[in-house]
């Protein structure tokens, strides 16, 4: 017994660990850069560590929970009347597709299905399940997308911390809730029954989704049960930094060197279009440009609603960008790949 738990305990202490030294060193998103960092390197030098499913679970539930705390009624206005930016956001991310799709399967020496389900702005499970379906290498398609959300949480995040960009220290939604463990076991109990049914009907990243919505209609309409305290949610990013790096085995980087690095060249040049679209869009919008960055950048709706959350960057807008582009990305992806495959495919 004690055998079998070994590798998660010593990957938490390794992930929490990593977590203290990016905070004494004054990282930007500690909690999330740190894990990430430490369970990535000591993995790939084979230590026998593992993150099990259920962390990465809750992780996803207080992420999910939390941002759905930051929707009163005023924000949830505000944020539909963005609605034309959103819609322009999803057009950019079919044509962001085409082209890391186009450079991967030019460059990165892969048949176009693994291109296509690689090069996708969405999210890595899902993309990963429709590679599967369609006998694409679905290692291809993993290390891909691990790469693609490694470099946009090391660049982002330092970047702004090199600027000095951020939001209010304090979150006015912290500040105007308070802490309560029967509110807390009652939000978990009706978060629960929600991801329940988001999973019996398969809808996608339910462990997210479903607590964001719960919370969302509870606090759009006024009902406040607590907020998640700055422990609860410190942890939750610890889970999602520690079950990112723990996908970085000891083969990774021996893995399709050639493959890997065209992958990460096409991650910074995404990164760099991502920016240019979202400064079009602060031309033509009074969204502030670093949030719109967040919004349209190419990492995961976890690692970028987490840096918006953290350094108090219009958290609402961020989540409702990257809402949008993973329902978006995950209906279109088989009817586009679909129409472009006889294309390409002999």
């Amino acid at each position: 017994m004690q055998k079998h738990f070994s590798p998660y305990i010593l990957g938490f202490f390794i992930a929490l660990g990593g977590a203290l030294l990016a905070r004494w060193l004054n990282s930007p998103l500690p909690w999330l850069i740190g894990p990430l960092l430490a369970t990535a390197i000591t993995s790939m030098l084979s230590a026998p560590t593992k993150s099990h499913d259920y962390f990465r679970r809750a992780g996803q539930w207080v992420i999910g929970t939390s941002l759905g705390l930051y929707f009163t009624p005023h924000t949830v206005q505000a944020v539909i009347s963005y609605w034309p930016y959103i819609v322009l956001s999803l057009a950019f991310t079919l044509l962001l597709s085409g082209f890391n799709t186009a450079a991967l399967y030019r460059w990165g020496q892969v048949d176009f299905k693994t291109a296509w389900f690689a090069g996708a702005v969405g999210g890595a499970s899902e993309m990963a399940n429709l590679a599967a379906r369609y006998n694409a290498r679905i290692d291809s398609v993993a290390s891909s997308h691990s790469v693609r959300v490694l470099i946009v949480v090391m660049i982002i995040p330092f970047a702004y911390k090199f600027l000095d960009i951020h939001g209010n220290t304090q979150s006015p939604i912290t500040l105007a809730y308070q802490f309560s463990y029967s509110g807390l076991a009652l939000l978990i109990v009706l978060t629960l029954l929600a991801i329940y049914i988001f999973q019996k009907l398969n809808i996608p990243n339910a462990w997210v989704q479903a607590p964001l919505l719960v919370t969302l209609l509870l606090t759009s309409n006024e009902i406040h049960l607590t907020h998640l305290s700055p422990t609860i949610q410190s942890l939750g990013q610890l889970f999602i930094g520690w079950s990112l790096g723990s996908k970085y085995g000891p083969d990774f980087f021996r893995r399709a060197p050639r493959y890997l690095t065209v992958s990460a060249l096409v991650s910074v040049a995404a990164l760099v279009l991502s920016a240019g679209f979202a400064y079009l869009l602060f031309l033509m919008s009074d969204i502030p440009l670093s949030t719109l960055i967040l919004s349209i950048s190419p990492g995961g709706i976890a690692e970028m609603t987490i840096t918006a959350k953290v350094l108090m960057l219009g958290v609402p807008i961020v989540t409702a960008f990257h809402v949008a582009r993973m329902v978006f990305v995950i209906i279109v992806a088989q009817p586009c790949y679909k129409l472009l495959s006889p294309y390409f495919e002999k």
